[in-house]
């Protein structure tokens, strides 16, 4: 069943072809390189949440230099910090009477989450789990805040599962138990009665789920959505009355689009019929509107709908859209919390008026000399592959480059790899091309975004076909007049990082440089160095390690690190637990041993990605300063360090 009159949109199908000739370089008198403090002094904001008394918004931001939790007044002001921590802090959720917040805190970037509450006003600080070898995330309060429910993982285990602890006793009480390794649990929300958990249960990459009713008395779980064959059926939010569930199903073609479950009679109304990906929201408090987002190309808007599934897009600037946290209605229902991002507009907060439809922005984020006018727009272009698939890409282009092949270009691979590059803020793409850097982020086959088909494209085959795409996108950015084929560099983290050595390896006479963030480097040894659940995704993707010997062999960058000439610098976190330094290790000491050039640094008490303010800056120095040694483009000279 459809309802109302949900909207057919344009989709993957429809990219047109983009000319490189008409890409242009735009003139900028004022133009200048990007100090890289300024990119970090310029703090990230998520995990904000609205507090039910509506009188404040809780959020997690680096204002310190670290992830911890501030508040700010929901008409606005200045935040104050409530919680203050060497670590990072996230996932902040008040409780039903606005008396306390609980959240979620790892050591080191070891991801190993316990669960604390603080107070409102930061002064009681309790940490309700204290399991060091255990991960519990994703609290979520009962209606009557007795209660969490959360998703437990402890270290040695392949999948998440689902929990309830009593805020009281500080007992947890696990529920779920699940014997599949390539299946684990996430959160929807309680029931308003407190009797059930509603959770999601899904394989590891997204293909298969469905959403279950868990009692919270038995840990007896019931399929909602029980379907033959492979279909993702991903719930989000909980209607007041406890009768619908908001949800977003790829049953339509293999695209993610949303609709209404209805618990008692398990039957699906469709809201939306697109090609594009929608991400369902939460229910408003009353129950009668909800929300969604919708992913067109890598750039997001933001919708909200009756229960009739009549729809309308918000009206905000072009970028990423979201809808930020898990309260981001107001408790009144009539303003939402939406965070915003461009390629050239760091993360803010802002606050949209349902009624006149006005958005004011509650956060300014950016330092002085991070404006839209010092920093190129990107720009999507589309693109023919190896094989005549369509190909995505946001190119960014500097200002004031001469059209005649003597500027440096540098390709920047996603994580992933069931990841997207998006329109929004990435620090290490501004500083780059800042200093006069040509750059481009494709999504190649096995990206998200693009429906189940696509995302499955480079199954078995990483770094094959997924590589040729980003290779073709190297070959655009040439076509463009723009760019010298020997000044071609590549960086990317983690996946990105993988696609990094396996670029160098596969494809040594195009790149003349590269950085590798925390990148996989064989398969095997990650299958037996990295965390289980990880070591299940890659078996998702690769197939069994024994039956496919030969297809891990092929797609381990190590079997190509022979062939390596671009100098390369390794950056890499010690106590990464999805990527683990013995990849860095390995990759360093075979170049080493090959003469070749080659610098690493290690981060201490950084996990997968850095955290820490000062790490987050000295890696983006680092990886200027290597570029500009090694593909100098003349417009960046004495820009990346020393105060620069």
């Amino acid at each position: 069943m459809l309802l109302g009159t949900a909207f057919a949109l344009s989709g993957p199908n429809d990219r047109q072809i983009t000319d490189p000739k008409s890409v242009t370089s735009q003139q900028n008198a004022d133009a200048k390189a990007v100090p890289v403090e300024d990119l970090f002094f310029t703090r990230l904001i998520s995990d904000a949440a609205w507090s039910p008394d509506g009188k404040a918004i809780e959020l997690s931001t680096t204002l310190t230099g670290r992830a911890n939790l501030w508040k700010v007044e929901a008409n606005g002001g200045w935040p104050t910090q409530i919680a203050q921590s060497d670590e990072r802090q996230h996932e902040g959720q008040w409780s039903p009477d606005s008396k306390w917040i609980a959240f979620t805190q790892d050591k080191g970037g070891n991801e190993l989450w316990d669960i604390y509450v603080i107070s409102s006003n930061g002064l009681q600080l309790s940490n309700l789990t204290n399991t060091p070898d255990v991960r519990e995330q994703a609290p979520r309060w009962s209606r009557d805040g007795k209660w969490l429910a959360c998703i437990v993982k402890p270290k040695e285990a392949p999948s998440y599962n689902i929990a309830v602890l009593e805020v009281a006793t500080r007992q947890l009480r696990q529920l779920t138990h699940e014997n599949d390794p390539q299946y684990t649990w996430s959160i929807v929300d309680w029931s308003p009665d407190g009797k059930t958990v509603y959770a999601n249960r899904g394989d590891l990459v997204g293909a298969d789920a469905d959403i279950y009713a868990v009692d919270v008395i038995s840990g007896k779980t019931t399929n909602l959505t029980a379907h033959s064959g492979k279909s993702s059926h991903t719930g989000s939010s909980v209607s007041r009355d406890g009768r619908q569930i908001l949800l977003a199903s790829n049953e339509k073609g293999g695209f993610e689009n949303i609709a209404l479950l209805d618990v008692v009679t398990k039957k699906m109304s469709w809201v939306t019929d697109t090609q594009w990906e929608a991400a369902p929201g939460e229910f408003s408090p009353d129950g009668m509107r909800f929300s969604y987002e919708l992913n067109q190309d890598g750039r997001g808007d933001v919708y909200l709908s009756d229960r009739n599934g009549q729809s309308r897009k918000l009206r905000m600037p072009e970028g990423i859209n979201a809808l930020e946290g898990a309260q981001h209605f107001s408790p009144d229902g009539k303003s939402l919390m939406l965070a915003h991002a461009g390629s050239n507009t760091p993360t803010d907060l802002w606050i949209y008026d349902t009624s006149t439809n006005q958005a004011r922005q509650l956060t300014h984020s950016a330092l002085a000399s991070l404006t839209p006018e010092n920093l190129p727009q990107s720009q999507i272009v589309h693109y023919r592959s190896f094989d005549g698939k369509t190909i995505s890409a946001f190119l960014y282009m500097p200002f004031n480059l001469k059209r005649d092949g003597s500027n440096a270009a540098v390709l920047y691979p996603h994580g992933g790899p069931t990841g997207q590059s998006e329109d929004v803020f990435n620090r290490t793409i501004n500083a780059l091309v800042s200093r006069g850097y040509i750059v481009i982020a494709p999504n190649p086959r096995g990206s998200s975004g693009y429906g189940i088909e696509f995302q499955k494209a480079n199954y078995q085959d990483l770094g094959n076909g997924d590589l040729k795409d980003d290779m073709a996108a190297v070959r655009f950015v040439l076509d463009t007049g723009y760019a010298d084929p020997k000044k071609v560099g590549v960086t990317g983290g983690s996946y990105g990082g993988y696609t990094t050595l396996m670029a160098v390896g596969k494809y040594p006479q195009t790149f003349a440089v590269a950085v590798d963030l925390f990148g996989p480097l064989d398969w095997f040894s990650m299958m037996k160095n990295s965390d289980p659940l990880l070591q299940q995704y890659i078996v998702s993707l690769l197939g069994d390690p024994e039956k496919n010997r030969a297809i891990y062999e092929d797609t381990s960058p190590s079997k190509y690190v022979a062939n390596i000439k671009a100098p390369l610098l390794v950056l890499q976190g010690e106590n990464d637990p999805r990527v683990p330094k013995e990849e860095t290790d390995q990759v360093v000491d075979m170049l080493k041993k090959r003469g070749n050039v080659v610098d690493v640094h290690y981060y201490p008490a950084e996990g997968h990605g850095f955290a820490k303010r000062e790490n987050q800056i000295d890696a983006i120095k680092r990886t200027v300063d290597w570029f500009e040694k090694y593909l100098p483009t003349g417009a960046g000279a004495k820009t990346a360090s020393g105060g620069r």
